[in-house]
Formats: structure tokens, sequence, C-alpha cells
């Protein structure tokens, strides 16, 4: 009789089954270790008599002293804990702009304007033409008004009216969802990188919404399009210090004079990218709003990396050769985002991984350095520690080049896609319109993690992690409301213009 071949064990043995039975273990080490000693001592205690037991309690000496010091001590050290432990910080809800259909440029509105503009070369059209085929922007992208002129005129006037009209709309639509008055408002954090009046756009705010003589106001500019959590960042650190108190970030990147009209490729990239947009964020360390509150703060991690002349000139504000003022984009700019992220990540990491994914990043990293420097370095698994990702929307390559690195699913970047297309690059807001998107589509649910990535001039890679305090309905008021039933849609490599 032929004996049978002996299975293929390679091919039978699902790995993804054996690695998640491996981070069952190693995430739940200690329940594993202490139930059997539970058990066992519960066992002892059911075998032993009433008599035997009384008897083990009497034979143990109880002297008042040492349980007044011990009662004290517990008293003490508990106080100390609760009294010195980090506020909590809570997302009360926020809210994103979202342009009139007037603003709205089709890509053939664009490259028709672009053609008409003297000041452009037909290399410079030319290129425009293929970035917006390549841009993963979309027809419903909008600029502000005074880009629509032919040529667009970036004044001062046709600036505050942008700023005006997307910072006022999102704060008064923050002001009706939240039922808050101006006069709640303890501090304001505003960013806006290349847009800074004096006053500045923080006094606006101030003079428009007639707030408190008191109140701790803001106003940081040339930070770029990480700003956004710079700011949470700073709130955070505000609120620590002021109890009962409300914070309001504004994160908003106001493109009207910042139009490049010259013809140095470097430069044309951020007419072709950046659209309007803007968001109004209301913060809170009271305990009475964590149970209205969206999202409680778990984290913010910076990452600078200014010392290397490379990165700071990566993203640049200069002049060209014929006198234009734009911001330069280098060619290095993926290579340095790199970087920053992976300090960032290094930073992040022991602190939302699980142990499981801690323990294969140590062994790799000790058999790199001790037995084979050739082995492939690990790459932890961050959909351990979060559900949902918000990548900046700088642009296609930012989006494609986390994907891989992070060895995210399509449906992991699906937000930061969507908003690409929908809204284009709205800087240091566009992580709240891809959180407005999670919620749309019905996905954010109570305990929910999510990590907001973001890059900018500097360079610098900063990131939040926020916590759901609740189940979230799809909202009827969200910038999605009118469209989320599309998406998400198909976008292909090259749209032919």
């Amino acid at each position: 009789m032929p004996s049978s071949p002996l299975p293929d064990f390679s091919n039978s043995v699902k790995l993804k089954y054996v690695k998640l039975g491996y981070q069952y273990l190693v995430n739940h080490f200690l329940t594993f270790l202490f139930v059997p000693i539970m058990v066992a001592i519960l066992l002892e205690l059911l075998r032993m008599g009433p008599d035997e037991i009384i008897s083990l309690w009497r034979s143990v000496e109880f002297n008042i002293i040492h349980i007044l010091c011990s009662a004290f001590l517990i008293v003490f050290v508990s106080t100390v804990y609760f009294m010195s432990r980090p506020r909590s910080i809570y997302l009360v809800d926020y809210t994103c702009y979202k342009p009139p259909v007037t603003c709205r440029v089709p890509f053939s509105t664009y490259m028709e304007h672009a053609k008409m503009i003297s000041d452009f070369d037909p290399k410079s059209v030319d290129f425009q033409m293929r970035i917006l085929e390549r841009s993963g922007l979309g027809e419903e992208t909008c600029l502000p008004p005074s880009s629509h002129y032919i040529p667009p005129c970036p004044t001062m006037e046709g600036a505050r009216t942008e700023a005006q009209q997307v910072i006022f709309t999102s704060i008064d639509n923050l002001l009706e969802k939240t039922g808050i008055k101006p006069k709640d408002i303890d501090i304001l954090v505003v960013n806006c990188s290349l847009f800074s009046p004096t006053p500045s756009i923080s006094a606006m705010i101030v003079n428009k919404y007639k707030m408190r003589s008191n109140i701790r106001s803001f106003n940081l500019s040339g930070m770029g399009c990480s700003a956004g959590v710079l700011s949470i960042d700073l709130a955070r650190d505000l609120l620590q210090v002021h109890p009962n108190s409300y914070g309001l970030v504004i994160s908003t990147e106001i493109i009207s004079p910042s139009y490049y009209g010259g013809n140095q490729r470097s430069m044309l990239l951020p007419n072709c990218l950046f659209r309007m947009g803007g968001a109004a964020i209301l913060l809170s360390n009271r305990r009475r709003d964590s149970g209205r509150a969206k999202y409680k703060l778990v984290h913010v991690v910076r990452t600078h990396k200014g010392a290397d002349d490379k990165a700071y000139r990566c993203v640049y504000e200069e002049e060209d050769r014929q006198g234009y003022v734009g911001v330069s984009l280098s060619k290095d700019l993926m290579a340095i985002a790199g970087e920053a992220l992976k300090s960032n990540i290094t930073t992040m990491g022991p602190l939302v991984l699980p142990a499981s994914e801690q323990l294969l990043f140590l062994f790799t990293l000790i058999g790199r350095r001790f037995f084979n420097p050739k082995w492939k370095p690990y790459i932890p698994d961050f959909k351990q520690a979060f559900e949902h990702f918000c990548i900046h929307a700088g642009g296609r390559a930012v989006i494609d080049e986390l994907e891989k690195n992070l060895q995210l699913s399509n449906e992991h970047v699906e937000a930061s896609r969507m908003t690409l297309h929908r809204f284009g690059n709205t800087s240091s807001s566009s992580l709240w319109y891809e959180m407005a998107y999670i919620e749309a589509k019905g996905r954010m649910k109570k305990g929910d993690r999510v990590w907001q990535i973001a890059f900018g001039s500097g360079f610098k890679c900063n990131s939040a992690v926020w916590k759901c305090n609740r189940s979230i309905k799809t909202p009827t008021d969200s910038p999605w409301a009118d469209c989320i039933h599309r998406y998400p849609v198909h976008i292909p490599e090259v749209v032919k213009l």
C-alpha cells in the first residue's frame, strides 16, 4: 500500500493566523499568567474547610498602628497620583469650511486661465497641465475669488476677505453646533502659514466675536502644513495649566497672497495643488464635557529636522530670478519627509504599539546588530495600534509613500485620497476633512483610535493620536454631506486633459 505524502505545512498553515495567535498571547501575557494563579488559590480555599479558613485568618496578627499607617500611605499616594496626572483634553466638536460652488476650479477652467496669463511661457503651461493630470485632484476643488481674475489679483484686501469668509463661517458653524458663546472661550490659537497681517488673524477673530479682554490668544505663522497639530499641542499645554477652560483652534491657509506668477517649476507646484479650506476645533478640559465630546487627545509627537540644511530649505519661500515671490518645493522633499517620519514613529511606537509588535521590533534590531546586518528591518504593524489613519493630503506622492512604508491598505488611506480629490491640498486643515470623511462614512466607533500625521516646512513631521469617546452618527452638516454617497471614487494614475 503506497504511503500517503506528507502535507505541505508551509501552504496549509496560514501564517497570518500564527501571527494573530502570537499577538494575542503576548498582548494578554499578564492575563494568562495571573488567571491560573487565581484559579489555584480559589481551588485551595474551596479545599479548605471553614474552620481552617477561620484559623488562618486568626493567625494573622493585625496591629492598629500598622493599619493606620498603611491607610495613610494609600491615601497619600492616591492623592499625589490624581493631583499630578495631566488633565484629560477633550475634542468637543469641530467644523470644516465648505467653499461655495462659485469658487470651484475645474481643470478646464484652470488651464484656460493659465494659457491666458501672459506671464506664463508655453513650457510652464504644459508643466502645470502634467502636474494636474497626475495630482489626484478632482473637478470640484476651489480657489478664492482673487485667484479667479486673469491674471490673479493677490491683494491684502482679497486675502482679508478670504480669511473672513473661511474662518468666520467655520467658527459660526462650530458655535452653533456646540451651543457655547464667544465669551466662554478662554484660549484662542490660530495657525496660518503664509498670510500674517497686522493686526493678526487672532486679533481679527477677537474683534469680530467681541471675546473677553483676558483671552489668551496666539497666532502661528510660517509653520507650514503641519501647524494644525502644533496648534493642538499648544492648546493642550495651555489647557493643562488653566483648569475649567475652553480652547478654540483655527487651522487654515489663506492662499490669495501666495499665488506665483513666474516660470520656475519648483514654485509652480503650489499653484496646482493648494486649495481653499479651513477648520475650527473646540477643545475642553472640563470633566462635564467628557460625555458629549467626540474624542479624547491621547498623544502628540513632534519632530523637527530644521538642524539639517537640506531639510530646512526643502520648502522655502523666496524670489525667483524675475523677482516673483513663491514657495519652492525641493526634489529631495519626499526623502526628507521619509526621514522625518522615521524619527517621528520611533518616538510614537513605544507609546502606542502593543507589546507583540515592540518585541518583534526589538528582536529584529538585536539580530541585525549582533548576528546578520543584512536582515530586513522589521516595520511595526501600526494597524495593531490604530483603526483610522489621517495622512496629510499634501499630494498623491505623499499618500502613496506612507501607504507603502506603513504597509497600509487602500481603505486606510481612503480618507486622505478622497480629501485630496474633493478639496485639494488644504494645508493644515486637511486632517480634519479626512476625519470628517471617516465620520460621514459611519466608520467611527467608540474606542477607535485615530492617527493624524502631518508634514510641514522647517522640516517637520507631527502626529496626534485621538480616541473616540462615542460612536458617531453620520453628521448632516459635514462638508461631505452632499457628496459622500459618490465616494470613494476611482482615481486614475493620469487624467488626460
